[in-house]
């Protein structure tokens, strides 16, 4: 990591927030701990950062209410939410908050730091410069024409396909989570929506038949993966 990104973690653990910071610091990342949501408010007046790490339940000032705050402060901020429930109805706040991601307690450190990174890099991308083309082993995928292309052959996605596809694209050999997918291009986690993006996952693997150096697999009980080659200079 060339330069410190700034995180603010807001976890009334004290244990387990010492640990996390501590982590993130052994990660490359700037971290400020604090133990409750109204010091965490004051502290992201007073610092600018890059991300946002907040526990939904603490004193004073819960995850919900400060990531409200801070959205009325800055809507680009990413912002991610850690709790020890798993109700559908706190999870459709959340992201109804413009919460970024959502990381149900017990977690391991490193699949946060893998879904802080993920973030800053789509954050990043998104700053300098909108990609629209995507290279995923031999193919060409551009996302306004929703082409696709491998030795001058041309397939046209549909606009779904495109949208899925452009998810995988900017989490490649990463987890795409289900949850967060479904968000972000069907707004419901029903289990019609659920079922509809198993369908175009499997439309997409088709389209992509013709290089067998990338796949789409499924990680169990959590989302999908688009595994490719790292694209060369």
């Amino acid at each position: 990591m060339d330069e410190k990104l700034k995180i603010l973690l807001c976890e009334d653990d004290e244990n387990l927030g010492m640990l996390l910071r501590e982590f993130l610091q052994a990660k490359g990342y700037s971290a400020d701990l604090c133990p409750d949501g109204d010091k965490g408010y004051k502290a992201f007046l007073k610092g600018r950062y890059d991300l946002c790490v907040l526990d939904v339940m603490m004193p004073r000032k819960d995850g919900f209410t400060l990531a409200q705050e801070i959205r009325n402060v800055s809507s680009e901020t990413p912002i991610i939410f850690l709790t020890a429930r798993n109700m559908k109805e706190d999870v459709l706040q959340g992201f109804k908050l413009g919460a970024d991601d959502y990381i149900t307690k017990p977690f391991s450190m490193e699949e946060l730091v893998s879904r802080i990174s993920a973030i800053l890099r789509r954050v990043r991308g998104k700053r300098d410069k909108d990609v629209t083309v995507f290279r995923i082993g031999k193919y060409t995928f551009d996302t306004q024409k929703q082409t696709l292309n491998i030795n001058n052959k041309s397939q046209k996605l549909t606009t779904k396909e495109s949208e899925l596809l452009s998810l995988l694209c900017q989490h490649v050999n990463e987890i795409l989570e289900r949850n967060y997918a479904l968000k972000a291009i069907w707004v419901d986690d029903n289990y019609f929506n659920a079922r509809s993006m198993d369908v175009y996952i499997t439309k997409l693997r088709k389209l992509i038949k013709d290089d067998p150096t990338i796949e789409i697999i499924n990680i169990h009980g959590k989302g999908y993966k688009l595994i490719a080659p790292e694209p060369e200079e």
